[in-house]
């Protein structure tokens, strides 16, 4: 029986690490990102405003159907969205 509870200790221990690692590499990813592109990352919601304004415009034709895609995937990609194109 104690077998059991040191056999969990040690499962939740493996469990831990493997978190704090896959934690450690985001964060490292992330950072390779901002550096990359030398600024800030801009707010989600900022993101999502823009991504708004920009459907609005395509929708009433102010601008063309490439310069939206082309934006759109921009947005999409700051966002971490994949999108199947």
């Amino acid at each position: 029986m104690a077998r059991k509870g040191r056999e969990a200790a040690l499962k939740r221990a493996r469990e831990r690490a493997r978190q704090e690692k896959k934690e450690a590499k985001r964060e490292k990813t992330v950072a390779r990102k901002q550096d990359e592109q030398g600024n800030e990352p801009i707010p989600e919601k900022d993101l999502m405003e823009e991504f708004a304004q920009l459907s609005e415009r395509h929708a009433s034709n102010r601008i063309s159907l490439d310069e939206y895609e082309t934006e759109r995937r921009r947005i999409f990609e700051e966002l971490g969205i994949e999108t199947e194109d």
